[in-house]
């Protein structure tokens, strides 16, 4: 039998309890506010809500109004771009990751970059390290899907594997596995806003995640959790 490659982060203190609480968390949430009243606008609510949330992480200065009003900067425009065609791409993810991740990327960078680059890394490494995450996703695991969706996450930001946007793909990265796990089938979870919300704390951990220890690894497994309560906390279904 072939190993579980995230056993060794399920063991670690603290992760098996986080992981349960903050997915015990979303199942309430769905079941008992949403349930019953979901609709096609509140998802795409969501995707708004993520797409705004995801560009300011990247450097975007626009804010949530104006990315509604569609008149963002290009950065918020890259983000839309990718939320607009982001849920069709969950079976591909499960299928074919690398057809994903190069699919989310030619859409993010679209405009930026000359057609030869888009959904393709940067060098022959980071092709390599591309393949890494999307074995990853492909591998038979025990770990929950939130933790796998957070480790995909700091993986694809910490490797940057393309020459831009690596942010934007890694964040619709995460959303995609929530969706294609059936943690938020109807994505109404904002991840990215729970990111944004703890902005200082995010981009610290994944400082720590990029250095590869030990600690560093198991400071952002155990930050990812807080992230995706405040992502709960972001849905529409709070409104």
């Amino acid at each position: 039998m072939t190993a579980d490659p995230l056993a060794w982060l399920v063991s670690l203190e603290g992760v098996p309890s986080a992981y349960a609480a903050v997915r015990d968390g979303i199942d309430a949430m769905l079941r008992d506010r949403g349930l019953r009243r979901t609709s096609p606008e509140m998802t795409g609510e969501s995707l708004l809500r993520g797409a705004h949330a995801s560009a300011v992480l990247e450097g975007s200065a626009s804010s949530l109004e104006e990315v509604r009003a569609g008149s963002g900067d290009a950065i918020a425009q890259d983000a839309v771009r990718v939320s607009t065609e982001m849920l069709g791409l969950a079976p591909l993810l499960s299928r074919s990751p690398l057809q994903a991740f190069a699919r989310l990327h030619a859409l993010a960078a679209r405009g930026t970059l000359a057609d030869d680059e888009l959904g393709r890394p940067r060098d022959a490494e980071s092709a390599a390290r591309l393949r890494d995450i999307a074995t990853l996703l492909t591998s038979t695991t025990e770990a929950p899907a939130l933790l796998l969706a957070a480790v995909v996450h700091a993986d694809l930001v910490s490797t940057s594997p393309f020459p831009s946007h690596n942010g934007i793909v890694a964040r619709a990265v995460e959303r995609l596995v929530l969706v294609a796990r059936g943690v938020d089938e109807k994505s109404l979870v904002v991840p990215e806003a729970g990111h944004l919300a703890n902005r200082a704390a995010y981009e610290s951990n994944l400082r720590g995640y990029a250095g590869g220890t030990r600690n560093g690894v198991h400071s952002w497994l155990l930050y990812a959790p807080e992230a995706y309560a405040a992502g709960a906390d972001a849905s529409p279904l709070r409104d």
